[in-house]
């Protein structure tokens, strides 16, 4: 009870007014690394869409299909993406010494786990949602890979 007002007090003058204006800013890196793994998803999938209009080998777009899977934990890949929340530790520096806020590797680190997980689903979703091996008609799989690509990216 003795706490209670002056942490309130404290929050009210100190915290509260700084909230709106430190969201906006973190939120930029932020979107812009999901941002980032949303293109790298959408070019990957143009990239298997691309090779299978040049082979219209249905061997070789269920291993690109499969090499899809992998992106969430392919490092090379996944760096871009990684590489736009890295701009949080500056934006942190300022916030550690106005707010004491420690840990920031960790909240970079969780963003970014969040950017491999986002992925993860996406792949996941693709590979459930389109099948090669259930592909009958082959003139239509580049279509049908458009269509899975763009219901993903919803």
């Amino acid at each position: 009870a003795s706490v209670s007002e002056p942490a309130q007090k404290c929050c009210t003058e100190n915290i509260q007014p700084f909230l709106t204006s430190i969201l906006e800013e973190l939120m930029g890196p932020v979107s812009s690394g999901f941002t980032e793994v949303r293109s790298l998803f959408d070019k990957e999938v143009n990239e298997i869409i691309q090779d299978f209009q040049k082979t219209n080998d249905m061997t070789r777009l269920k291993e690109n299909v499969d090499q899809l899977m992998t992106l969430p934990f392919n490092s090379v890949k996944m760096e871009p993406c990684y590489l736009k929340v890295n701009l949080l530790q500056e934006l942190l520096q300022d916030l550690k010494s106005r707010f004491k806020v420690y840990h920031i590797d960790f909240v970079i680190q969780r963003t970014q786990n969040f950017m491999q997980e986002l992925m993860e689903n996406a792949v996941y979703t693709f590979e459930q949602l389109f099948s090669p091996s259930q592909q009958a008609d082959s003139a239509k799989v580049a279509t049908t890979i458009e269509k899975v690509k763009l219901r993903v990216l919803k």
